[in-house]
């Protein structure tokens, strides 16, 4: 793949560009969180400009800049130099990216996890995995979509020597996919939802098929997480902010009508989206589900998936070289180069109200 090359020069010059920053030092009052848009993280929008987000930062002395990025690998590629104290990412690009460029992260808050807000659609005749073979698909090219292609082609018995993989950055893919060059891509939500209603379109896999396996979390740096306040200060506002929208009253309709908008849909769009999406309204669950045994399985597989595609820095020897930490302490991969960890004491925290 040609990207791949391009992509190691950029990780490797991320990690040089760590020196030129000095965000991520936890002894200061001022933070920074970067977001874009899909349906689990419309919520960051909707606390930052409702005040849920100045209203726990005050609470506890700081302040948090909620910034929103219309490119999504952007985003993380800020974060990743230092420009930013956290990012909303998946579990794979926070393994890929931050990690695998040398900055150690922790998974604060697991928001949700995709099932069926990631998919592949095919256009015209094309009416499952296997008619993708010969065909040019498009995609933002080692991302989680590429993940969901790969597991749906092992699936169906076929490899990426069956078809050519085209990056495409998500700000493009719609009006990519409304060419007559384009004829099969793979995507999220918002954007899922935008090509499905093209017409003679066909979505033929989805992220339902692997429920469980794209996470999407609120990440930051571990440096940053030696200040409670910050931690403390971003997982309040997030399940304040999960509270209003679970509800079913008139704050309730209005925050996820704010959200959708900023999404660029309406209610009843985002209430599908919603639908395709296993949320974490709660804490307990969100907890319950990053301690379960499930959690080591996927990391393992995406550890692999990343290996195979070069992701994990030059030299990486095998799908172990970084240490991914779990809740409950153990390690999967590298002990000596723990750099994505897992920490659910703040979200078991607020499930025990003491946020």
């Amino acid at each position: 793949m040609a990207r791949l090359s391009f992509r190691r020069s950029i990780t490797a010059l991320l990690v040089a560009a760590l020196g030129l920053f000095a965000f991520h030092s936890s002894a200061k009052d001022d933070y920074r969180i970067a977001w874009s848009i899909y349906v689990g993280w419309m919520p960051w929008s909707y606390a930052a400009e409702s005040g849920i987000v100045d209203k726990w930062a005050d609470k506890y002395g700081i302040t948090i800049e909620v910034v929103q990025f219309n490119d999504y690998i952007e985003s993380i590629n800020q974060y990743t130099v230092g420009a930013f104290d956290g990012c909303t990412m998946t579990n794979m690009d926070a393994l890929t990216i931050p990690a695998a460029g040398g900055v150690d992260s922790t998974a604060l808050i697991v928001g949700d996890f995709s099932n069926g807000n990631d998919g592949i659609v095919l256009k015209g005749a094309g009416k499952s995995v296997s008619d993708l073979k010969g065909q040019n698909v498009n995609l933002v090219e080692l991302s989680v979509s590429h993940y969901l292609l790969a597991r749906a082609l092992t699936g169906a018995g076929m490899t990426e020597r069956d078809l050519t993989v085209v990056n495409t950055s998500d700000a493009d893919i719609v009006a990519a996919f409304a060419t007559d060059d384009v004829t099969s891509v793979v995507t999220w939500n918002p954007l899922l939802a935008e090509v499905q209603t093209m017409s003679e379109v066909s979505p033929v896999f989805d992220s339902s098929m692997i429920p469980g396996e794209i996470i999407d979390m609120l990440v930051v740096s571990t440096e940053a997480l030696e200040d409670p306040r910050f931690a403390k200060a971003l997982v309040g506002a997030w399940y304040e902010t999960m509270a209003v929208m679970a509800a079913a009253d008139e704050a309730g309709i209005n925050a996820k009508t704010h959200m959708a908008t900023a999404s660029g849909t309406d209610l009843s769009g985002y209430d599908a989206q919603l639908a395709a999406t296993q949320m974490f309204f709660e804490p307990a669950p969100a907890v319950e589900f990053v301690q379960s045994g499930a959690l080591a399985e996927t990391m393992t597989n995406v550890a692999e998936f990343s290996f195979e595609h070069g992701l994990l820095g030059e030299g990486a020897p095998g799908p172990d070289f970084i240490g991914i930490e779990l809740p409950n302490g153990d390690v999967l991969g590298s002990k000596s180069n723990v750099k994505l960890r897992f920490d659910s004491s703040y979200m078991q925290m607020a499930a025990d109200g003491e946020i």
